[in-house]
């Protein structure tokens, strides 16, 4: 069960989310509005098109995870990583052309900029998480520096 403590901060930050106009319905709207856009996309449609076979089961499982992201539904249950990571050229220039659609995408369904800056604010932590953590899965930790160099930066 959990924390009576948990379950209070959840609810604040569920009723904060309301309070700047995002419900499910409006994550529901965001959610067919940007894949929409990334099925056309010359850069992602591809990308998606050869993981995705079953748009609607996708766009459920998205609607899950942002309204778990924004409006603290605990809905979603999965590891976005691992589904990154499978995707062999997958680059930063695709997160980043994927935030300029979701900006893009937020402009046309949030009325509210303090729901759109709330969102993007995520969704930029989301692209950044994902491309570091693919950078690290594909070439490893960065190698501290040898003492020698250590030496050298000090002085």
């Amino acid at each position: 069960m959990a924390h009576p403590d948990s379950i209070a901060a959840r609810e604040e930050k569920a009723h904060h989310a309301a309070a700047l106009g995002i419900t499910e319905e409006r994550i529901t709207e965001m959610v067919d509005n940007f894949y929409g856009r990334i099925r056309k996309d010359a850069l992602l449609g591809p990308i998606f098109s050869s993981k995705i076979s079953n748009w609607p089961v996708h766009l459920a499982r998205m609607v899950d995870f942002w309204t778990s992201i924004a409006i603290e539904s605990g809905r979603f249950r999965g590891n976005p990583m691992i589904k990154h990571i499978a995707i062999p050229d997958i680059e930063k220039r695709h997160f980043d052309h994927w935030l300029t659609l979701f900006e893009q995408t937020l402009e046309e369904i949030m009325p509210q900029a303090s729901a759109r800056q709330f969102l993007l604010e995520r969704a930029q932590r989301i692209a950044e998480s994902l491309t570091i953590g693919i950078s690290i899965h594909r070439d490893g930790l960065p190698k501290p520096p040898r003492k020698k160099e250590m030496n050298n930066v000090s002085r």
